[in-house]
């Protein structure tokens, strides 16, 4: 016969959460050490126009 898993007590479950946490952090990191300007490096002059006309729009729209 199969044995029970007991649940997790409060402090294993904190103990993964805080991994889970440090490596989402990590991956954030990853990702965020590029700045704007690299970014923005393959994106022509008519691209960045066309994107900040349409983020302009969306600021400037009404709410409703």
């Amino acid at each position: 016969m199969a044995k029970k898993k007991r649940p997790p007590n409060r402090a294993e479950l904190d103990a993964a959460l805080q991994r889970f946490a440090d490596l989402f952090r990590a991956w954030g990191r990853e990702g965020g050490k590029k700045g704007a300007k690299a970014r923005w490096e393959g994106v022509s002059p008519e691209q960045r126009r066309a994107l900040a006309k349409k983020a302009a729009a969306v600021r400037w729209r009404k709410k409703s």
